[in-house]
């Protein structure tokens, strides 16, 4: 069961405070680096909702995130529509397709879960690469932000952009906590820890599961709305399966099934990215290490081991007999 416990807390918070600290100091270039943070965040969050809770391990959010990014150019720019309703439209086309997709791959389990789901998610390139109706290869470009000034807001300026991709991201973690504390996350839980025994309970397993995976690709919608508005241009490029891969490998470097250790695997990951790459172009090399030594030392990411040794320390001391004390005085027992 899904638990907000005072570790994961306490970290959220310490993530916060330094996020907003840095944004608020930093110059164009960190502030690009947030920016890259809260997306990635974003779309990790949505893919451990799923893989991390229920054991659907998904190679089609990077395409999902692609759906939200093209909904959104098409609305906003080629059919005219304002941006806020255009973003509301293609956070609802993302999830809806990933009902969808979470309905039909939900009798699939383990490696036949993961190949289905890349299909449907390699499917969506290829269209959108071989289509002149969505750019092609040259992708779109012309995206536009919200007019925000109203209230006094340039989203135009990288800082207060910064903002703005923190505040969605605040929003997003607000509402998948929601959504793992409510009935259908709990149920999500069971499902992932025993699926006969919740159809034994009455539970329906495939409508819990696309329901789920097509909140999961609402988030996974938003974050590829935010990058479309981040770069202001989109290509095919989002839609590949290489950042639904991306995506998973820093689910797996945070911690799966951790909730918080996602959002620390996207930091560690985007800044990692750039350092390293300052340095030497095989930077994915250097990644990988990391992941391999991750997964050898059987450590449920970064936040699961930390997590982990905190218990064991905590239970340690809970166990260990206090000396007895005689006169004043203490003795060996």
């Amino acid at each position: 069961m899904f638990r907000l416990t005072g570790l994961r807390l306490g970290t959220l918070a310490l993530l916060s405070a330094a996020a907003v600290a840095y944004t608020l100091s930093t110059g164009f270039a960190g502030l690009e680096l947030v920016t890259e943070i809260a997306i990635l965040a974003m779309l990790v969050v949505a893919l451990d909702l799923v893989a991390g809770f229920g054991g659907m391990v998904s190679l089609c959010h990077g395409a999902l995130m692609g759906v939200g990014a093209y909904a959104f150019a098409m609305a906003s720019t080629a059919a005219g529509m304002p941006v806020l309703p255009s973003m509301m439209l293609a956070v609802g086309l993302a999830g809806a397709i990933a009902w969808l997709i979470g309905a039909l791959c939900a009798g699939s389990q383990g490696i036949y879960f993961i190949m289905v789901t890349l299909a449907f998610g390699q499917m969506a390139y290829s269209f959108v690469f071989e289509s002149p109706f969505f750019g092609g290869d040259d992708g779109l470009a012309g995206i536009s932000r919200p007019d925000l000034d109203l209230i006094g807001i340039d989203l135009n300026r990288s800082r207060a952009f910064a903002f703005y991709c923190l505040g969605a991201l605040a929003i997003t973690l607000l509402a998948a906590a929601h959504i793992l504390r409510s009935g259908i996350g709990r149920a999500l839980v069971g499902i992932r820890d025993n699926e006969r025994r919740m159809q034994a309970l009455g539970q329906t397993v495939w409508l819990t599961k696309a329901h789920v995976f097509g909140l999961s690709g609402m988030i996974a919608g938003l974050a590829g709305v935010l990058a479309a508005q981040h770069v202001m241009y989109i290509s095919p490029g989002l839609l590949a399966w290489t950042v639904s891969g991306e995506a998973l490998v820093v689910v797996i470097l945070g911690g799966l099934g951790t909730f918080v250790g996602p959002v620390l695997g996207a930091a560690v990951f985007v800044v990692l990215r750039h350092e390293v790459s300052a340095i030497t172009p095989y930077w994915h090399l250097v990644v990988g290490l990391i992941l391999i030594a991750v997964v050898m030392s059987r450590a449920n990411g970064i936040f699961g081991f930390v997590e982990d040794s905190l218990a064991r320390l905590s239970s340690r001391r809970r166990h260990t007999p206090a000396e007895p004390v005689v006169d004043g005085e203490t003795r060996d027992a």
